[in-house]
């Protein structure tokens, strides 16, 4: 398990964790990730896409489950998620969320959350707000002394960006514990709607 979560990219954790939705063929997986705007943050080709899914196979992480051929199209291989896929998605995204240091393999691990329940989501997220609230800490005490040294505010406008990037990083999480915290916020797997089963269709054709 630990060899394979090294060798797993943000987008074979994206795959994996459509996965879990249900089985499909590589060609849904990028129009689902397309319609979801997935590629906002990870890039995707139709290349990228089914060498991803060839190293997952190789690892063992997914199977294939069937060929289809539906009049002129090509044919169409769909893949299911093994119990070690399944497995390797809830360890990468455990493993990656309360980081600070990994801001792509943060934003996939975070939009993936949803695959771990809401305690441990919350638990895992207050680790890397406390992790902010410290950096931010460090990072004013680090301004001010160079400013007490009479550095000049000119040489310090990237570190002043940086500030405000830790704070507002740190007061947004902050936000969103207090709605993940609610009971009314929906979190992890609930009832499949005529809309999700419209965009499932959708991406089939």
């Amino acid at each position: 398990m630990k060899d394979a979560l090294t060798r797993l990219t943000p987008l074979g954790v994206m795959v994996l964790a459509l996965l879990r939705e249900d089985d499909m063929h590589p060609y849904e997986m990028i129009r689902l990730m397309r319609q979801r705007h997935d590629d906002r943050i990870v890039s995707l080709t139709n290349g990228t896409m089914y060498h991803t899914v060839a190293r997952l196979e190789k690892c063992g992480l997914l199977a294939e489950v069937g060929v289809d051929r539906d009049g002129n199209r090509p044919e169409r291989t769909t893949y299911a998620l093994t119990d070690a896929g399944d497995a390797a998605v809830i360890e990468w995204v455990r493993r990656e969320l309360p980081l600070l240091d990994r801001p792509v393999e943060f934003r996939v691990a975070l939009a993936e959350a949803h695959n771990l329940s809401r305690e441990e989501t919350i638990a895992l997220l207050r680790v890397r707000l406390a992790g902010l609230a410290a950096a931010r800490d460090v990072h004013q005490r680090g301004r001010a002394g160079a400013l007490a040294k009479g550095v000049l505010d000119q040489y310090l406008v990237e570190i002043d960006r940086e500030g405000a990037l830790l704070a507002a990083d740190h007061d947004w999480l902050a936000g969103f514990l207090n709605r993940l915290a609610h009971p009314d916020f929906v979190w992890g797997a609930h009832e499949k709607t005529d809309r999700y089963l419209a965009q499932r269709e959708a991406a089939r054709s």
